[in-house]
């Protein structure tokens, strides 16, 4: 599992270590930065002309096998400082800005970004985060299927969401708290006298919870499924020269592809 201090520790480094690119504005506000020693390239920051506009993680991926970093990295696979620092050249070479210092992915939402988390998804950790309301429903559902350790519960959520999103200490173990505090789970001691792993089953109230927070919630996130296949869809044509579609037409479009 992805250490959340290790990762800390990388975004420090990763910050301070930028030699290949510095920031040398010409007259035009754009930005000069070197691809190859003796060879600068001039790179339009503020709006992200070129590259951004194409397939930017098809690119990225490129680069990591060009990086000499072929194979994919592994559900719950730390990465390596060069892997994490290869991503941030490559969004700086992209966007003419470190990730930390884009004005919309420096915001706190996108951090794992700054440090070199590539494959981390910021849209699914919203949901997943603390607040964001499908994390106590998911822990729960989890632990009903069989007892469970606060690290598992972790492993399993990096597993089942492909690694696009790592939980911590910080989170798993106060929720945990909570859902035994509230009576949904009941927490014993692996060893009474080590007292260092402690196993969480469901009980009888914890699986009335369940059923009856799935009733209010998984209704919405079918309709948050349903709203952001349409909102991709308007996102993924082309912004100039298109009329604007309705939402009868983005209904029948979704229709016609789901009969394909």
């Amino acid at each position: 599992m992805i250490q959340t201090n290790y990762v800390e520790e990388m975004a420090t480094q990763s910050q301070n270590n930028h030699p290949e690119y510095p920031d040398q504005q010409n007259d035009r506000g754009s930005i000069y930065h070197r691809d190859e020693p003796g060879r600068e390239r001039e790179h339009h920051h503020r709006h992200g002309r070129g590259r951004g506009q194409r397939d930017f993680w098809g690119e990225w991926r490129d680069e990591r096998h060009g990086r000499g970093h072929g194979t994919e990295i592994q559900v719950g696979q730390a990465l390596s400082p060069q892997e994490m620092e290869g991503w941030r050249q490559f969004f700086f070479k992209t966007f003419g800005s470190w990730p930390e210092d884009h004005w919309i992915f420096g915001g706190r939402r996108f951090s794992p970004w700054h440090q070199g988390m590539d494959s981390f998804n910021p849209f699914l950790a919203n949901l997943l985060s603390k607040g964001g309301g499908l994390l106590p429903l998911y822990v729960l559902q989890l632990v009903a299927r069989k007892p469970r350790y606060g690290n598992e519960i972790m492993d399993l959520l990096a597993e089942h969401t492909n690694g696009q999103w790592v939980s911590n200490p910080g989170a798993i173990y106060p929720l945990l708290t909570l859902l035994e505090h509230e009576g949904f789970i009941s927490g014993e001691w692996e060893d009474p006298e080590k007292r260092t792993i402690r196993v969480y089953t469901i009980t009888s109230a914890g699986q009335e919870e369940v059923s009856r927070i799935k009733t209010i919630v998984l209704p919405k996130v079918d309709e948050t499924i349903q709203v952001l296949q349409d909102l991709l869809q308007d996102l993924s044509r082309e912004t100039a020269g298109e009329q604007e579609p309705t939402p009868e037409t983005l209904a029948a479009t979704q229709s016609d592809g789901e009969a394909q």
